[in-house]
């Protein structure tokens, strides 16, 4: 994935830019993105998978109070990764739902508090400062993103023992590695001698 953050413009090719201030704020949005094939082409170079066969993204806004939005969307994709044992395609599919809480009382202060260098995450981890605009093309692709498998695998692989070492040299293999492994067999091995 690039380094650039998916919500430039010039990065996600699935951007779809909402003035929230020019939004009723007395009823709901509707919103619904499908990409194309040369669109979903973008998209899986932009996440670094083989394809993106399917991808839809249906949802509402919905104003709360005088300034603050709600995303409910169902984000549904077909995507294909290579396999992390054998690098054979696999197909995996993805439906689930998004939600996203737009709130004029955060602000970028309340999402992170530095404290000695570390981070504090608010519990409603749904919630956001209150954009200007929002990029419902990028709510997606990062919604897209977080729900791909980590280690996708193709029926039946399974990942082997790999084992490397300098010529001439005898390999160190997982057993080896395991400090305690013959320590079972010697013991067993001295009860059959105390026990004769």
């Amino acid at each position: 994935m690039s380094d650039q953050p998916l919500n430039d413009a010039h990065q996600n090719p699935v951007s779809h830019i909402v003035r929230l201030a020019e939004l009723n704020a007395r009823q709901p949005q509707s919103v619904l993105l499908e990409p194309d094939a040369g669109t979903r082409r973008a998209v899986a170079d932009t996440l670094g998978i083989t394809a993106v066969k399917k991808l839809r993204f249906d949802g509402t806004l919905h104003p709360e109070g005088k300034s603050d939005w709600r995303l409910e969307a169902d984000l549904g994709a077909t995507v294909v990764q290579p396999c992390v044992v054998t690098l054979e395609p696999v197909t995996t599919r993805i439906d689930l739902p998004v939600l996203r809480r737009y709130l004029s009382s955060l602000n970028e202060a309340d999402i992170l508090d530095t404290l000695d260098g570390e981070f504090e995450i608010p519990e409603d981890d749904a919630a956001e400062p209150l954009p200007a605009t929002l990029d419902i093309g990028s709510v997606m692709l990062e919604a897209l993103a977080l729900a791909l498998p980590d280690w996708p695998r193709a029926p039946g692989a399974e990942a082997g023992e790999v084992v490397h070492t300098e010529p001439g040299k005898r390999a160190m293999r997982d057993e080896d590695a395991r400090p305690f492994a013959n320590l079972r067999d010697q013991l067993a091995a001295k009860r059959d001698d105390d026990s004769r």
